[in-house]
Order: C-alpha cells, then structure tokens, then sequence
C-alpha cells in the first residue's frame, strides 16, 4: 500500500510540474500551453486517489481533512482555469497565467508547509 502511496505522490507532482511549467513558459506569449490541462486533471486525480489510500492504509495517522478541502478547492479552481482558458483562448492574458501558477504554487505550499 506504502509502494502505492508514492507511485500516486510522484504523479502527482509531475502533474503540478506539468501545470506550472507549462504555465510559466507561456507567460511573454499568454495561452495555455499544451499539456497543462492534463497535467492538472493528472494532479486532480492522483490527489483524490493518494486521499483514498491513506484512508484504506493501517497507518494511526488519519489525513487532515481541512489540508485536503484547501487543496482540493486550489486544484479544482487551477482546472476550471486551465479548462476555460483553453475553451476562450482570448480570455487569456499574463495575469491569467500568473493566477494559475500562483494557485499552483500556493497548493504545493500548502502541502508542504502545513502540518
């Protein structure tokens, strides 16, 4: 279950990677580059499935429930972004951008400085 837990955890931050890097990359020429929409869905999902994990795992730690509704929130509103920017591309601007990798940085915070 352990293996399982950390195959989920990498996926899960090459997909914020993916989010933020593609994301930074395109800031001088503002859309949302290839990939990122994936990326995010790839964090979406890996995150809810390394909740369920924990949950089924023996381990005396329960998941900090308010952690995880702060993150999930970030992640789904970064995919709603992702998802409109590329549906209205005009919508997109450098502000945009910046907003989307400002949440992207904000929830891999979250994740590491909140105990």
């Amino acid at each position: 279950m352990e293996l399982l837990k950390n195959i989920l955890v990498v996926l899960h931050l090459i997909g914020w990677a993916i989010v933020l890097g593609g994301t930074l990359t395109h800031l001088r020429t503002p859309k949302i580059a290839v990939g990122v929409l994936h990326g995010a869905l790839t964090a979406l999902v890996t995150g809810i499935l390394i909740v369920g994990v924990a949950e089924m795992s023996d381990d005396l730690r329960d998941p900090d429930m308010a952690k995880i509704a702060v993150k999930l929130t970030v992640a789904i509103v970064v995919t709603a972004l992702v998802v409109v920017g590329q549906r209205r591309p005009e919508k997109v601007t450098t502000g945009y951008l910046a907003g989307i990798a400002g949440l992207t940085a904000a929830n891999v915070a979250v994740a590491v400085l909140w105990h």
